[in-house]
């Protein structure tokens, strides 16, 4: 082989190397910012679930949400939120009421009860109120005074 053609050929080479090179910095700089959108994108959806926690609670508190749809909206939420959080004993009456109304029909399969059954379901739920109210309320006075303030970010 002709000196010629090895330095051709070398040349060729590291055109191709740098070539190939090039295209893996792009491909990266995508991944990089992919991941900071993702990042961002993840801090956006963790902060709207916390002012939706916020919403709840103080609706809780103020009594403009019934109390047991708030605790069953209020734990959906806080398991999504922080599950950490969510398992807090002092989140314990959220997760109660939901397990003691799991059974309920919701959407049209209530609306499709006859009016003695959902007057059933709406005796367990007043008496689930008078229940739990007290802890209901110290739950979201706890979630809107220390948890939600404490746990900002992710």
């Amino acid at each position: 082989m002709s000196p010629a053609l090895v330095w051709s050929l070398l040349a060729l080479a590291l055109l191709i190397i740098a070539g190939l090179a090039a295209y893996a910095l792009w491909l990266w700089r995508r991944v990089w910012h992919q991941q900071r959108r993702q990042t961002a994108a993840e801090q956006r959806h963790h902060e709207q679930l916390g002012g939706d926690l916020r919403i709840l609670a103080g609706s809780l508190l103020d009594e403009q949400l019934p109390l047991i749809e708030g605790a069953i909206r209020i734990k959906v939420l806080m398991d999504n939120y922080d599950p950490q959080l969510s398992q807090d004993p002092r989140c314990a009456v959220f997760h109660q009421l939901y397990a003691a109304t799991a059974h309920v029909p919701t959407h049209g399969d209530w609306k499709a009860l006859d009016r003695r059954e959902r007057q059933r379901y709406r005796s367990q739920f007043s008496e689930l109120e008078l229940q739990h109210k007290a802890a209901v309320r110290a739950a979201s006075r706890w979630l809107l005074n220390d948890a939600l303030i404490k746990n900002i970010s992710p």
